[in-house]
C-alpha cells in the first residue's frame, strides 16, 4: 500500500461495481464509478484546451464528455483507492441501477463546472442519485475566505488607494 492509504496498480484493491474510485492526480483528486471487468465511468472536459493540460483545462472547461475507459488508463502512474466515504451520509443506491444510469449516461455531453458539477459530483450523482463534492465545498470555502479577506484589508485601508489622473 502506498501513502494516504491509496492503492497503486501494482498492488491493486479489488474494486465492487459502483464503488467511487478516487484517483490522486498532483494538485487535485479525479472520481471514477468502477463498473467492473476493470472499467470506469468518469467525465473528461473537453472545450478549449489541449489534452496535456487536463488539470487546468477542467478550470476553464463548461463541457465534458462521459467515458467509459479501463481504471488502468484513468489512472495512469498516479495512484487511487477505492473511496465511497459518503455512504454514512447518502445510502448507496442498488447496483444494478448504478449500473444501468451509467450505462445511459457513457458518451453524452454534460455542463462541466468545477465548482458545482465536477467529476465528484457526476460520480456521487450515479452512485447516490445526490451529486456532491468535498473537494469543492473546500474550494468555494476558501475562495469565500480570500474574499473575505481582501474586504477587511480594503475597509482597514491596508491596501493602497487607486491614484486618480486628471486629465
Amino acid at each position: 500500500m502506498a501513502v494516504n492509504d491509496c492503492f497503486s496498480l501494482t498492488y491493486p484493491h479489488n474494486p465492487h461495481p459502483g464503488d467511487l474510485i478516487e484517483v490522486f492526480r498532483p494538485c487535485y483528486q479525479h472520481w471514477a464509478l468502477y463498473l467492473g471487468d476493470g472499467y470506469v465511468i468518469n467525465i473528461a472536459p473537453i472545450d478549449g484546451i489541449r489534452s496535456s493540460f487536463t488539470s487546468a483545462k477542467s478550470v476553464f472547461s463548461t463541457k465534458a464528455l462521459v467515458k467509459m475507459q479501463l481504471l488502468k488508463d484513468v489512472v495512469g502512474n498516479d495512484t487511487y483507492r477505492i473511496n465511497n466515504k459518503y455512504d454514512t451520509t447518502y445510502p448507496p443506491l442498488p447496483v444494478e441501477e448504478v449500473i444501468q444510469r451509467s450505462e445511459f449516461a457513457i458518451g453524452q455531453e454534460v455542463a462541466y463546472d468545477l465548482l458545482v458539477n465536477n467529476c465528484e459530483h457526476f460520480v456521487t450523482l450515479l452512485r447516490y442519485g445526490e451529486g456532491v463534492s468535498e473537494q469543492a465545498n473546500r474550494a468555494i470555502g476558501t475562495i469565500g475566505l480570500v474574499a473575505a479577506g481582501i474586504d477587511i484589508f480594503t475597509f482597514l485601508g491596508l491596501f493602497p488607494k487607486r491614484q486618480r489622473t486628471k486629465y
